[in-house]
């Protein structure tokens, strides 16, 4: 009979985690670049530095994590496949992870995710079973089907060799920064994984470096969770256009890192949001999805402190439809005036 197959490490990572996640990864993720504007700097009256993980495989940093767990598979645990929930980005990185390393999976992703992030994940081999995030919890559907199928559970972030990967590109923003003094780095925060992978690879290569998370001032339960000291939803029914960091809570490993080593987190409003979307594509060519937004949006909105600094920000990924995208920049530039 086939059992549910756990199999989830809840240490947190090294860095020699993270540099043997490098090693597995070289030749098969993207280094992708970390962007400058000398304008957009002036302007700011500070370094802003953006590690553009919207041009990594898949469209986002999720590809990282997942192709470091599942390589570390052994035969027979890839030939009962994988199984993972997501709203379309560590879905999609799973599917491609999994097609590539010679396994299936089988992606449970809420049924109001963006089609075209559905549409992605399916058309990467994966199976695709719907849940309805308002009244059904992501992990107890996962459960059930696991206990059904006997598939191995990939976890977004809640694994010390999927936050591993996620660390990749922090250590990627230090070696491309070619020796500059980074005082502060912001990561979008949803379960929190590559927020704590980065502050994880900070601390040990670049401590005086402050890592930040960023989440949709609708959904800041990392925020709260930090303040009161213990981990808080986010009240159910709130939508937000950040589709890709809309989780219920952080989750226990990665929340336990976060609350140890990060120096805070700064939120945006959806509009702040979609006018960051524009200011990327404005003065930086480049289509980032909603979620991903957040920390630039913080920066242009005053939150986080660039005047005289230098701050990276990583763009976590850019899987936005054309329709979603083209609705963004018109509210942004009808709220611009």
């Amino acid at each position: 009979m086939p059992h549910c197959a756990l199999d989830q490490d809840l240490n947190p990572p090294t860095l020699k985690d993270v540099r043997d996640a490098a090693y597995t990864l070289q030749g098969i993720s993207t280094l992708t670049p970390l962007l400058e504007n000398v304008e957009v700097n002036a302007a700011l009256g500070g370094r802003l530095l953006l590690k553009c993980e919207n041009m990594q495989r898949t469209g986002a940093f999720k590809f990282r994590g997942a192709y470091n767990r599942i390589s570390r598979m052994d035969t027979t645990q890839k030939k009962r496949g994988v199984i993972t929930y997501s709203s379309g980005n560590h879905a999609q990185g799973v599917a491609l992870a999994a097609r590539i390393l010679g396994t299936s999976a089988l992606i449970v992703m809420p049924k109001d995710a963006p089609p075209a992030k559905i549409e992605a994940t399916q058309a990467l081999s994966a199976e695709v079973v719907f849940f309805d995030r308002d009244t059904q919890a992501s992990d107890a559907v996962v459960q059930a089907l696991c206990a059904k199928t006997g598939r191995i559970i990939v976890p977004p972030s809640e694994d010390r060799r999927i936050l591993a990967g996620g660390g990749t590109v922090a250590l990627e923003i230090l070696e491309q920064a070619s020796g500059a003094d980074i005082d502060g780095v912001l990561v979008p925060c949803g379960g929190g994984g590559i927020t704590a992978a980065s502050a994880i690879v900070m601390q040990a290569l670049s401590p005086d470096t402050q890592v930040f998370g960023a989440e949709p001032e609708l959904f800041d339960d990392t925020r709260r969770s930090l303040i009161a000291g213990k981990r808080l939803e986010n009240p159910k029914g709130r939508k937000t256009v950040c589709d890709a960091i809309m989780t219920p809570t952080p989750n226990a490993l990665t929340f336990s890192i976060n609350q140890q080593l990060l120096a805070g987190v700064v939120t945006a409003t959806d509009n702040d949001v979609r006018a960051a979307m524009l200011f990327a594509f404005e003065h930086f060519k480049t289509v980032i999805e909603p979620g991903a937004a957040v920390g630039l949006a913080a920066i242009l909105n005053g939150q986080a402190d660039i005047k005289g600094k230098t701050v990276a920000v990583v763009i976590t990924g850019g899987n936005v439809d054309l329709d979603n995208f083209s609705a963004a920049h018109g509210a942004a530039q009808k709220t611009r005036g």
